[in-house]
């Protein structure tokens, strides 16, 4: 990890990208914290040629996206036509669809449509990569949605976008879920938890208890990419939030 490959991921300003003069705003904001590129998703309806130059004219690049599956698998081509716009290699799927996640069956249906869809986007030389929650490591006959997920899809096709905060949640290390996506993670998202009243929140870097040193140290390790900061809910100002994040990840450059 260094400067040049931390990013935003765009939902966490979800409230502050609805229209264009927004986006326009809220980019030249993330670049003056410091972030040099962003993930686009959470925006408002504003058209990729205008996304791209506002993304340009801020001076950053988009490193990865959210997509719904029903545009990668209904609107295939306008979806790759997008990403070769964005200069987007990696093409992300925010969570499962909800009626493949009560079963085995549903998490082996999905791997097989994972794997089809990153089987074409990899004609294309683009990436497919899965983000994940905590519903994903509920264990079916002894073994995980999300272990289904990495054993039964085509490791070559189809690659993952682990989330800190919901992999921890999930019960597992997120060390330990690093390591077992080995070869296929380009994108990790980064996010800290915090106990508030007995509650569990979504936290800035370093400011919660996750152990971001060993966590930034395995994605090294195993080769990532980009390094997407992602605050779901911020207690304060998000821009803010962004801001103390970056600052407490240069600890670990």
């Amino acid at each position: 990890m260094n400067l040049s490959n931390i990013a935003v991921q765009l939902y966490t300003l979800r409230d502050y990208c609805k229209t264009e003069a927004d986006l326009e705003q809220s980019l030249r904001k993330v670049k003056e914290i410091g972030y040099q590129a962003v993930q686009v998703s959470g925006i408002g309806p504003i058209a990729p040629e205008k996304v791209k130059e506002l993304v340009d004219a801020a001076g950053l690049r988009i490193c990865a996206t959210h997509v719904s599956l029903d545009s990668l698998v209904n609107d295939f081509d306008n979806t790759v036509k997008k990403h070769k716009l964005w200069d987007c290699k990696y093409v992300g799927l925010g969570s499962l669809p909800d009626e493949n996640r009560g079963s085995a069956e549903g998490y082996l249906s999905f791997a097989k449509t994972a794997t089809e869809i990153g089987q074409k986007l990899k004609e294309h030389d683009l990436q497919f990569i899965y983000h994940n929650h905590q519903f994903e490591y509920q264990k079916f006959e002894g073994r995980t949605g999300m272990a289904i997920l990495q054993e039964e899809t085509d490791p070559s096709a189809v690659g993952f976008e682990l989330d800190t905060y919901w992999v921890h949640v999930g019960g597992v290390n997120p060390v330990d879920a690093i390591q077992q996506v080995k070869g296929r993670m380009g994108v990790v998202h980064l996010k800290d938890l915090e106990i508030v009243d007995y509650q569990q929140v979504f936290a800035e870097i370093g400011e919660g208890n996750l152990n971001f040193k060993a966590i930034i140290a395995a994605c090294r390790e195993i080769g990532v990419e980009w390094y997407v900061v992602e605050q779901d809910v911020c207690r304060r100002d998000p821009f803010e939030s962004l801001a103390i994040s970056f600052r407490n990840l240069q600890q670990y450059l």
